[in-house]
């Protein structure tokens, strides 16, 4: 589905930008053609110069995303917060899996089956798409320390290419 929206949007790179941050982001649009991150408005300046556009490049895209057929999809998007800057503080622990091939079914069962056959709460999980990273991973945000024998469970799985802790 990302792909399809991002070639929607091939016929102008700036665009194209402004959008791939909005999806990497979480960020939406409202019905008055403002991008806003869980319902409060962002500025365009501020998201034109993050991406590398104009102003007017970002107030364009999001006007047309209201008149596409993604429409429903940026009034509705939200951003989840992240918890993996701060694990430490909260005493969980953060591992990110490296996956072989990240469009390949079953890597994140996997993963959690592991984690659950030793006991290990799961707080959170974030999944980045394959079709919007480069370098998709699989990051899970656990409720205790892990133990060298997880470790060793996880990186032995044939969908893991990389761990790091």
């Amino acid at each position: 589905m990302w792909s399809a929206i991002l070639s929607g949007f091939s016929d102008s790179p700036s665009q194209g930008r402004v959008v791939r941050f909005l999806l990497e982001n979480g960020f939406g649009v409202n019905e008055e053609g403002r991008i806003c991150c869980n319902s409060i408005p962002i500025a365009s300046t501020q998201i034109g110069q993050r991406v590398g556009v104009d102003r007017r490049v970002v107030d364009t895209t999001a006007k047309r995303i209201l008149d596409s057929q993604y429409r429903d999809i940026f009034l509705s998007m939200r951003a989840t917060p992240d918890v993996t800057l701060i694990a430490d503080k909260l005493s969980l622990s953060v591992i990110t899996i490296l996956p072989d091939d990240a469009t390949r079914t079953g890597i994140v069962d996997a993963c959690i089956h592991v984690l659950s056959s030793h006991g290990i709460g799961i707080r959170q999980l974030f999944v980045t798409d394959p079709h919007l990273s480069e370098d998709p991973r699989l990051v899970i945000i656990t409720e205790s320390v892990i133990p060298a024998q997880v470790i060793e469970d996880l990186r032995a799985l044939p969908v893991v290419r990389r761990l790091i802790l």
